[in-house]
């Protein structure tokens, strides 16, 4: 098996072939478990509000809610995003299976569909075809808030799934990432019992369970997943957009540290490949960081860094007008 993920055959992520866009749709009971996903860590998480500390909150729920977000964001923003999606460097089996599984552990879906529909993504980028563009119903207000709904969660109640073989074929001849797909459901459970058993040994009695089940099992993930569904929803309506792209990608500098630099998300749909999006002074990328470290540890090689020459041509002045994108279609 190749060490490395092959990168798509296009530059718009597509791969030739009259494939569809679509290729199939998600089983009734995967579909209720994307509901329930989607619910339930969010009422947790406004539940959570009124707890008073000392009372079901303490510093070992609060550390390991930090350590389980850090971890398995990193596995969605340096392993699902910048390798697997854009091949933005390079790495041997071990790292590959390894970010697989911390990813898949963020609870935002299989490794292929997350993958296919991020390249989806930047190949229709804001325009028909594209799963989650905020500005599919128009620019008026209402159309604006219906498609803001849409692009942060709204898109994830759609049972229709994005066609594997036609945007993740290189991933589909991966054994490896096959078994971690198919696995994605015990990878679920580990991450809400994990922080659990933790929980438990570290205060010596049952209620610590219960509690670092609560924050850093449901809460973590469901900040985790608002954070995430941000940058498709608000880094695509407002923010600067110092980079020519062919879509409305803007950055918003409020998410850069709990998104890991991902909401500096107007240079990465300019450069996609690129592994850094945080390019300018001030612009904090802790995912870009990290595959820094793993680059001299010798974990990941061929890492595809900015140069100033290249962000010099991507620079431009004003950012491409509003429009309404339409329906996909199927």
């Amino acid at each position: 098996m190749a060490d490395t993920v092959t990168r798509p055959t296009m530059p718009d992520g597509t791969v030739p072939g009259p494939k569809p866009l679509l290729g199939g749709r998600r089983p009734l009971l995967a579909h209720v478990s994307v509901y329930a996903f989607v619910v339930v860590p969010l009422l947790a998480l406004l539940v959570a509000v009124p707890v008073a500390w000392g009372w079901g909150l303490g510093w070992v729920d609060v550390g390991l809610a930090a350590f389980f977000y850090v971890v398995t964001c990193l596995g969605v923003t340096v392993g699902f995003h910048r390798y697997f999606t854009h091949g933005a460097f390079k790495a041997g089996r071990g790292v590959r299976i390894a970010l697989a599984v911390l990813g898949s552990m963020a609870v935002q879906g299989p490794v292929l569909h997350w993958v296919a529909d991020h390249r989806r993504h930047h190949a229709f980028a804001d325009r028909e075809g594209d799963p989650h563009s905020p500005w599919l119903f128009g620019t008026s207000p209402a159309a604006l808030a219906r498609g803001f709904w849409h692009a942060h969660m709204g898109w994830l109640l759609d049972r229709d799934l994005t066609n594997q073989q036609r945007f993740a074929p290189d991933l589909l001849a991966d054994r490896d990432l096959r078994l971690v797909q198919r696995l994605f459901g015990p990878l679920t459970v580990a991450t809400l019992l994990l922080p659990a058993v933790l929980g438990g040994v570290l205060t010596g009695g049952w209620w610590g369970a219960v509690t670092a089940f609560f924050w850093a099992g449901l809460v973590r993930i469901a900040l985790l997943h608002h954070v995430t569904w941000s940058v498709n929803s608000i880094c695509h309506m407002i923010g600067e957009r110092p980079f020519a792209t062919r879509d409305r990608s803007a950055n918003f500098w409020p998410l850069a540290i709990l998104s890991m630099g991902e909401s500096w998300h107007n240079l990465h749909h300019a450069d996609p490949t690129c592994a850094r999006h945080g390019v300018r002074p001030g612009q904090i990328d802790i995912s870009a960081r990290l595959i820094r470290v793993l680059e001299r540890l010798g974990l990941v090689h061929d890492v595809r860094w900015p140069s100033p020459a290249r962000l010099a041509r991507l620079a431009r002045a004003e950012p491409p007008p509003a429009r309404r994108v339409g329906r996909p279609k199927r």
